[in-house]
């Protein structure tokens, strides 16, 4: 029997966003951020699955995420996905879901320093 999957969008350091598939099984989304899993919800519609201990074990910078004006919040290391966390499991993104955050979180990005302030700059 096929287990039910999630259509996410997947975002790796270094690389595009793309959309995937995974399934809801605990060991396949571990997989996909390379340890324990947290989740982190930045948005209204979505939330972010990512390394429980990204920031701290070494995981490379991945991307940043910001507030409605423009300021960055958050500084996510290691892979991550977005996927629907308004139910009690995790579910698939919609159709404009996917587009737009698949856009949002398109091109790698470098963290940098500048006047003791962090910025992350597209590549």
């Amino acid at each position: 029997m096929e287990k039910e999957k999630m259509r996410v969008v997947y975002v790796e350091p270094g690389q595009l966003a793309r959309t995937m598939e995974l399934t809801h099984e605990l060991g396949e989304m571990q997989r996909a951020v390379g340890g324990d899993i947290e989740v982190y919800s930045p948005f209204d519609d979505a939330c972010i699955v990512c390394n429980e201990e990204g920031k701290i074990n070494g995981m490379e910078f991945n991307r940043a995420i910001y507030d409605e004006n423009g300021e960055m919040i958050e500084a996510i290391f290691g892979p991550f996905f977005i996927c629907d966390g308004s139910g009690e499991d995790f579910g698939s993104l919609t159709d404009e879901q996917l587009k737009r955050y698949e856009q949002k979180f398109r091109f790698p990005e470098r963290l940098m320093q500048r006047n003791g302030r962090l910025y992350a700059i597209p590549y």
